[in-house]
């Protein structure tokens, strides 16, 4: 017969396993998020150099731009290189 304790010892190890998969799972999903909009930011900023709208050069900041905000930081990117 199983003891309770040996019961109670499982699911806490399986608590315990559950929260620190939820702690490392968060960090990986944004640095994910970042690297698709890094990616995503980076060819919409090579299209509109390439189209000619207008000039964005592709440094540091405006890829960290484009790569933390996506699309809507690039569409501020190009608001501001009109300016």
């Amino acid at each position: 017969m199983i003891e309770s304790s040996l019961v109670v010892a499982f699911f806490v190890g399986l608590f315990i396993l559950c929260i620190i998969t939820k702690v490392f799972s968060l960090p990986l999903q944004l640095l994910w998020k970042c690297i698709y909009n890094s990616v995503i930011g980076a060819i919409v900023l090579y299209v509109i150099n390439f189209l000619g709208i207008v000039y964005i050069p592709i440094n540091f900041i405006t890829a960290f731009i484009a790569g933390m905000f996506g699309i809507p930081g690039v569409l501020v990117l190009v608001i501001w290189a009109l300016l």
